[in-house]
C-alpha cells in the first residue's frame, strides 16, 4: 500500500507532494498555528486540507511560473477565515459539562423550592405547642435545655 507522498510513491506527483510538504511544510504549520491561536488540531486539518488542494490541482512545482509557497499560504489562510465565518454564522456551541451544570442548577433551585413548600406544610400541621417547641430550639438556636428553661417545661433527661 502506498500512501500519498510517501517516501514510496511511484508517480512524480506523489513525490512532488512529499517534497512540498517537507519544504513548506513547517512553515505553513506555524503560520496556521498563530492564526488559530495555538489549536494543533485544527491547524493539522488546515494543513491537511491545503495539501489536498495542491493534489487536487496538481501544480506542485514552480515549473508553470506560479509560486506554490504564496499560493499555498493564501488558501490555508482562506480555509481559517472560511471556518471562522462558519462558525460565526452558526448559534454558539456549548461545551461538554456546560448544559449539565445549567440543568443542575435548575434542577438544584426547583428541589429547594420544593423542599421549602414541604417544609412550610409540615410546620403548619404541628400543634401550637410543638410548634412553639421548634421555635425555641430550632429556630431561636437554643440547646433543649435552654428552650425547656424559656418554655417552662420539664428538662429531658
Amino acid at each position: 500500500m502506498t500512501v500519498i507522498g510517501s517516501a514510496s510513491a511511484v508517480s512524480p506527483e506523489e513525490r512532488a507532494l512529499r517534497d512540498l510538504y517537507l519544504e513548506h511544510g513547517p512553515a505553513l504549520y506555524s503560520y496556521v498555528l498563530r492564526m488559530l491561536g495555538g489549536d494543533t488540531h485544527r491547524t493539522e486539518d488546515v494543513l491537511q486540507e491545503t495539501l489536498l488542494r495542491c493534489w487536487n490541482k496538481q501544480t506542485l512545482a514552480d515549473g508553470e511560473g506560479m509560486a506554490v509557497r504564496p499560493w499555498m499560504f493564501r488558501i490555508a489562510r482562506n480555509l481559517v477565515i472560511d471556518a471562522h465565518r462558519t462558525k460565526a454564522a452558526r448559534p454558539q456551541e456549548i461545551g461538554g459539562a456546560d448544559w449539565l451544570t445549567g440543568l443542575g442548577s435548575d434542577a438544584y433551585d426547583i428541589e429547594r423550592i420544593l423542599s421549602s413548600i414541604v417544609l412550610h406544610d409540615a410546620l403548619r400541621a404541628l400543634t401550637p405547642a410543638h410548634r412553639e417547641a421548634r421555635e425555641a430550639t430550632f429556630f431561636a438556636d437554643r440547646t433543649t435545655h435552654q428552650a425547656a428553661t424559656v418554655l417552662g417545661v420539664p428538662r429531658a433527661r
